[in-house]
């Protein structure tokens, strides 16, 4: 099987050619002891710590019983991408995160991609995942997914050369960009000479787009919109970020007993008597958000929240019933969507997928699972799935079984060997693999910072990169090749290097 290295033109490392857009970061890691790498990592690892920067881990345990609560590992060494491949992937992203909202817009109105014969009706409407409650609700900008996180992974082609591909969308609460302010934060602490060297594409602004894009989702006639960050509670695993993209949007932290439902408006409880609340940046799943229509036991939501919502009075982002657009059985379609909707061809790639609800792929799939990946297609975080080549026997009869009786619950997909990347583990510098996850946002215009989260898989061998699976996190810079940036990165590379020595001290 070929492999593809981001820095080094092949494995093993030694003697290794150091790829184009490396080598001024190589020059600068052959100067450096690995007891200050060390020191620097244990530095990191403090911070952290301090900061409050974990995510909770659902059904682990300490030795005294309690929930966990862990570092995600932070990785010394950046993850670089040229200019060029940014900017060929931001308008991939910017090309399917349009067609994929267009065809939840689709979806819950005319389903005119049913009618056309591209994706059968039952796909849609016996989706886990479709709200008929949307049915005929417009949404401001025909948006629904303001904030999608897409997962792209780089594989080798029959050449060597590396290829990216979309391994995943995730359009309902994607999570994740926390860690990326936070490590570029910490990288300009531990290493402030790399950012003087290095033409590095800023990435602080992105709570400011954040809070533009979620004011620009306003209901139309709403002047100055008051926009709140809805958590479930401090013990969801992702609290750390809510509460930070709250602060540094300036907005309120909010949860579902803090809102309230009068006259199909929502208000939230203040010191200074109820405020009108117009939209509302949720990170609580569709199933929690109003016990009138949803979960009639769920606290974490507010009752007649989706009255208002219907009536047009407050906004939720991302939309309710998005995700029937990233369900894992939809995504084989979504090449089709995007020509069906833009005309256009796709310029990012889906990972070649088996639909096991096809009698011939299921065939296929049944005969091959020791070579594929098998995957739920409700499935999420590493979890639900079969990596063939890394399964023992018994694992996969277990999973055979499991297909044969709910073949429209799985996909396949072929064992992708994922780009690796150096990454600074016990033994020193080695290959691990990696994905990127770029955070889409979507109102009147589609905008996002350069690059995103990457993630690696620490394991030797895995190709498992969550966080909850033993997962960590690189810094992910795009170079700036274009002078008409440069000033600009330096500008605000400056200022966010000021700001993260102030916050971080």
């Amino acid at each position: 099987m070929h492999k593809f290295d981001e820095m080094y033109e092949r494995l093993p490392y030694a003697g290794a050619a150091i790829r184009q857009h490396y080598q001024r970061y190589d020059q600068w890691l052959a100067k450096q002891a690995p007891e200050v790498m060390n020191s620097r990592r244990e530095e990191a690892e403090m911070i952290f710590r301090r900061v409050g920067i974990t995510f909770a881990v659902y059904g682990a345990k300490d030795e005294d019983g309690s929930g966990t609560e862990r570092l995600i590992p932070f990785d010394l060494l950046p993850r670089i991408i040229p200019a060029h491949e940014w900017e060929s992937m931001q308008k991939g992203l910017a090309q399917r995160v349009n067609a994929l909202n267009r065809f939840i817009h689709d979806v819950y109105h005319d389903q005119e991609i049913v009618k056309a014969g591209i994706i059968p009706s039952e796909q849609i409407n016996n989706n886990a995942q479709f709200r008929p409650e949307m049915i005929g609700v417009n949404v401001p900008n025909d948006v629904y997914s303001n904030i999608s996180g897409i997962d792209i992974v780089r594989a080798p082609d029959a050449e060597g050369k590396g290829e990216y591909y979309v391994l995943e969308d995730n359009l309902r609460v994607p999570s994740g960009v926390s860690y990326m302010l936070e490590n570029r934060k910490m990288m300009m602490r531990l290493f402030p000479e790399l950012f003087a060297q290095n033409r590095v594409a800023p990435v602080a602004h992105y709570p400011d787009l954040l809070l533009e894009t979620l004011r620009a989702s306003a209901p139309p006639a709403t002047a100055e919109p008051t926009v709140v960050v809805l958590t479930p509670g401090m013990y969801n695993s992702a609290y750390f970020e809510h509460a930070f993209l709250a602060q540094q949007m300036g907005v309120e932290l909010v949860e579902g007993q803090d809102l309230f439902v009068k006259d199909d408006f929502v208000y939230m409880r203040t010191t200074r008597g109820p405020r009108r609340v117009d939209v509302i940046y949720r990170r609580v799943d569709d199933d929690f958000l109003d016990p009138e229509v949803f979960r009639p036991n769920s606290t974490l939501g507010c009752a007649g929240l989706m009255r208002a919502y219907k009536a047009g009075n407050v906004v939720i982002c991302n939309g309710v019933g998005t995700g029937v657009a990233d369900d894992k059985s939809i995504y084989p379609y979504v090449p089709k969507m995007v020509e069906f909707y833009l005309g256009e061809k796709p310029i990012l790639k889906n990972v070649p997928t088996w639909m096991c609800r096809n009698k011939d792929d299921l065939g296929y799939v049944l005969a091959n699972l020791k070579d594929l990946v098998v995957k739920e297609v409700h499935g999420a975080g590493g979890y639900g799935m079969l990596i063939g080549p890394a399964a023992t026997q018994a694992e996969i009869e277990e999973f055979r079984q499991a297909v044969i009786a709910k073949p429209d619950g799985y996909i396949a997909q072929p064992t992708l060997s994922l780009s690796t990347s150096p990454t600074f583990v016990e033994s020193g510098v080695a290959p691990r693999h990696i994905d990127l996850r770029p955070f889409v946002l979507s109102a009147k215009e589609v905008q996002m910072v350069p690059g995103g989260l990457t993630r690696v898989a620490l394991k030797e061998g895995s190709l498992v990169v969550n966080s909850s699976q033993g997962g960590g996190t690189k810094d992910t810079w795009i170079l700036e090749s274009d002078r008409r940036f440069g000033a600009q990165s330096q500008s605000q590379n400056g200022q966010s290097q000021s700001q993260s020595q102030s916050q971080s001290a």
